[in-house]
């Protein structure tokens, strides 16, 4: 919600607060009151709260809205928010009470052991009756905001991610790679038809994964992996280095979930600078899955004058992937990118 709209909330609370507070005024004051009416209004105990029931308000309202709304209700605290809520209120009751004492003796206006100190405790009780009453009034409010914050919130990340998933779809099939691999496959068919067919066969499982497999929230973290084995393996027919990539998985696949095309931004940015190099252990890929967990690292080399490296940093592929991030994993997830030294170096964790 807007700030000008949250500020004309509080603005417009107060005003009706002021308005119902002269209206019960001008009924104490109305003539021809009965006589329990006139035993109320000259009682010392209603003048001072009809004339100083701002401050509780004000101290109860704002004591529940700031500290105990988030802290308590919203985690559903509700015992902890009951007691520390007529603590606040009891508090706000000491001050204002002080307030008025520390008034009276500037002669403006009577204190409130003017009557002994069972006057004191009933005008402290009332003052912390307010507090609580406009205390409970600030829980709503704030409730309202939060509930339309959070309708808004999910609007706002439905349209953010149909956005990022069409432009996900767009980069899901990388031409380069497709060129290459059925380029690939085709010289090998006059050499080893056999391995060419299984090469194929990967190829087109790659192709049905990212059409129909894709579009679901949340998949088998065991089909996300197949689907970076399968990708390697049709990378490795570029190479003749049988270490230019370091593969390995660690912990248990079964029965867990992440979100689809997750992982392999990163492995396909990394085959891509790494382009050229024909030393070993060039692109090194861990996958670490434990109970709480599932640890991505994907490190790579590239050379050193290539500065597609910190476009890539700074363009649109990352923020695309840490958008995505943070539509599907907000507050659960942990991304770092180190680029120095020839080394591109992506540590990505997701709490379960």
């Amino acid at each position: 919600m807007k700030k000008s709209i949250i500020i004309s909330l509080h603005v417009g609370y107060w005003l009706l607060y002021l308005v119902l507070l002269l209206f019960i005024l001008a009924l104490l004051t109305m003539p021809n009151k009965t006589p329990l009416t006139n035993i109320i209004f000259e009682s010392q105990l209603v003048v001072l709260l009809a004339n100083f029931s701002i401050l509780p308000a004000v101290l109860g309202f704002y004591s529940f809205y700031i500290l105990l709304f988030d802290r308590f209700l919203v985690r559903k605290r509700i015992l902890l928010l009951f007691v520390l809520g007529i603590l606040a209120a009891c508090f706000s009751g000491v001050i204002t009470a002080s307030v008025l004492q520390i008034l009276s003796l500037f002669k403006l206006c009577s204190g409130i052991f003017n009557d002994g100190f069972d006057s004191a405790i009933v005008i402290t009780n009332a003052m912390a009756l307010i507090a609580v009453l406009n205390g409970g009034m600030a829980l709503l409010v704030k409730g309202f905001i939060r509930w339309y914050d959070d309708i808004k919130l999910k609007e706002d990340l439905n349209k953010k991610n149909f956005e990022t998933e069409l432009a996900l779809i767009k980069s899901q099939i990388n031409p380069h790679f497709l060129f290459n691999t059925l380029n690939n496959i085709d010289i090998l068919i006059e050499k080893d038809a056999i391995k060419a067919s299984n090469y194929l066969n990967k190829l087109s499982d790659i192709m049905r994964f990212m059409l129909y497999e894709t579009k679901t929230e949340k998949i088998p973290l065991s089909k996300e992996l197949n689907y970076i084995e399968k990708y390697i393996e049709l990378q490795k027919i570029r190479t003749a280095n049988p270490d230019f990539i370091h593969y390995e998985i660690d912990g248990n696949r079964e029965g867990v979930f992440i979100a689809p095309m997750l992982l392999i931004p990163f492995i396909e940015n990394a085959f891509k600078h790494s382009e050229g190099i024909k030393t070993g252990n060039v692109i090194g890929i861990k996958v670490l899955i434990n109970h709480d967990l599932i640890q991505f690292n994907c490190i790579n080399k590239y050379i050193l004058n290539n500065n597609d490296i910190k476009e890539e940093n700074s363009g649109l592929g990352n923020q695309l992937i840490q958008k995505r991030l943070a539509l599907l994993y907000p507050n659960t997830h942990t991304l770092t990118i180190d680029n120095k030294e020839g080394a591109y170096d992506v540590n990505l964790i997701i709490l379960k």
